[in-house]
């Protein structure tokens, strides 16, 4: 069936940057409905993911040092979330108003309802969460006493000051601007926290850190700015150079109704939604940087634990440093005079360091066919991750794959690419021994020292298609390959083993109660 769209349609994608061929691009990408990868095997320590020795991490600790004091290093953080996920046990007993009663409460609670457990043991645990004080700063603006509504069993007006904008408004802030740690005489938020750890491997007297966030919260984040970068620059003496970007509009995706006909709102208007992580690829090439560290907001730690976390960002860093100067040096023989005496070097650095399988008959390939594809194969951005032992967390994972043209490779995939209907595959996705907590550091320079144009590095394929309610209509939503698995598909990945204890994410507001976040005393 021929599309057409209407002058009003033209009028709306001409404003977001979307070309309707994009539009039908991805309206027949919808309609497939299906994109599975191909799981080979998991990822395993020496198959697929390194373990650091003691003498390789001291020499990739002093290549990291000597690229962190050239200011080669910067920070990108995707901060636009919001904290509705890690609040969301509380907004659903929130809207369930006879839960809230005291008596009432307990009944539930006795029957095992999980979100009336959740909420006894939030408000049982009330005192340890690091945002007590506000919240009780903003119930006596207006009179309230957080120890009168616990004693009365006002439980809605306590969820109410929490989550709404009457108080602190948890429930719709930036996951980011959420206190997450407790510390003598201050808190601080989760953007802080990022802040204050990053000097110690960011290195040099300026330490960069983009957070990509909602356009909406940048007046927010501003102010935060404004108030946390003197105290650190006071307390550990480096400068901050904090940026911030949002998810491009033209990166938003076209809705499909159950029928395959593109999704209209009740003004008749086609209906285009944020596309996942996977649209930052553009921010994340966008920055003027040489190495950057990638990582997830929430996973940050108080100050007693940072020592590991800052080993392990510049044992990740030199072991960047170290596979890129390789690369880069092969290329440029690959390029030069001598470039016939680098192909086997070449070939068996790509086979043996960088897990390689070469196409069927390579050997017997003519000098300059096997110069050409090696040439194209290792002029590309290059990535070091940091994976943990699987304990059972939500996410991506490691995983040997196969593509359509029988090529090999090692990716990070995400269980909503898996056909996991498949026994085969559903059996290689349990069999996951390591899981990745995005601890990644990137190069996206070439050997020349010019950016990479990271657009041309993605798995188109590596799409994952949804299904979502929108005005109470079912519809099929489409996210773009994501950051770390479809948008780095094609980039010199590298998996290093670190160490369980420095991946400490916040996905739940219970997880603030972990040792792991709590003060010292705890």
């Amino acid at each position: 069936m021929k599309l057409r769209f209407t002058d009003a349609d033209h009028t709306r994608m001409k404003s977001m940057g979307i070309t309707p061929a994009c539009v039908l691009d991805q309206i027949d990408t919808l309609r497939r409905s299906e994109f599975f990868v191909r799981l080979l095997r998991p990822c395993t320590l020496l198959d697929g993911i390194r373990k650091i020795g003691d003498a390789e991490m001291q020499r990739y600790m002093g290549l990291h040092d000597s690229a962190a004091r050239r200011g080669r290093f910067t920070k990108f953080v995707p901060a636009s979330g919001a904290a509705t996920r890690m609040f969301q046990s509380l907004l659903n007993i929130f809207y369930v108003p006879q839960y809230l009663e005291k008596d009432e409460l307990q009944k539930r609670v006795n029957q095992g309802v999980s979100i009336a457990c959740d909420f006894k043991r939030f408000i049982d645990e009330l005192e340890r969460f690091p945002f007590i004080g506000d919240l009780r700063k903003a119930l006596v603006c207006d009179g309230h006493s957080l120890e009168e509504l616990l004693r009365t069993g006002r439980f809605r007006t306590l969820l109410e000051y929490l989550l709404t904008q009457r108080g602190t408004n948890y429930g719709n802030l930036p996951k980011a601007m959420l206190l997450f740690h407790s510390y003598p005489g201050e808190n601080r938020t989760a953007f802080e926290e990022q802040l204050g750890e990053s000097p110690e491997y960011l290195g040099s007297d300026r330490s960069s850190v983009h957070f990509t966030i909602a356009e909406d919260h940048l007046a927010g984040f501003l102010s935060l700015q404004q108030k946390v970068c003197p105290r650190w620059t006071e307390r550990c003496g480096a400068n901050f150079n904090v940026s911030f970007s949002f998810q491009k509009s033209s990166t938003n995706t076209i809705a499909l109704d159950m029928n395959g006909m593109p999704f209209r709102d009740r003004l008749g208007r086609l209906h285009f939604r944020p596309a996942g992580h996977g649209a930052l690829i553009e921010n994340l090439g966008e920055r003027d940087a040489d190495l950057i560290y990638i990582k997830n907001v929430d996973n940050v730690v108080p100050d007693r634990l940072k020592g590991l976390v800052h080993l392990w960002k510049k044992v990740l860093g030199g072991c960047l440093v170290s596979i890129q100067d390789a690369v880069h040096a092969l290329l440029r023989r690959l390029t030069g005079p001598d470039w016939a005496r680098a192909v086997p070097e070449a070939t068996l650095f790509a086979s043996r360091e960088l897990l390689w399988g070469l196409p069927a008959g390579f050997e017997t390939w003519p000098e300059d066919r096997k110069r050409s594809f090696l040439l194209h194969a290792m002029d590309r951005p290059i990535r070091v991750c940091g994976v943990v032992p699987n304990a059972g967390e939500p996410g991506g994972a490691p995983f040997w794959v196969e593509d359509a043209n029988g090529v090999h490779s090692i990716q990070i995939v995400e269980k909503a690419q898996v056909n996991v209907s498949s026994r085969e595959q559903r059996n290689a996705w349990n069999s996951s021994t390591h899981f990745n907590p995005v601890d990644i550091v990137c190069g996206v320079r070439n050997f020349e020292g010019k950016s990479c144009d990271l657009k041309k590095f993605i798995d188109p394929h590596a799409v994952i298609i949804t299904r979502k309610s929108i005005d109470g209509a079912d519809v099929h939503a489409l996210e773009l390959p994501g950051l770390w698995n479809g948008s780095m598909a094609r980039w010199i990945s590298v998996f290093v083993e670190v160490p369980q204890a420095t991946f400490n994410p916040v996905k739940s507001v219970f997880d603030l109660l972990r040792p792991e976040h709590q003060p010292d005393e705890q």
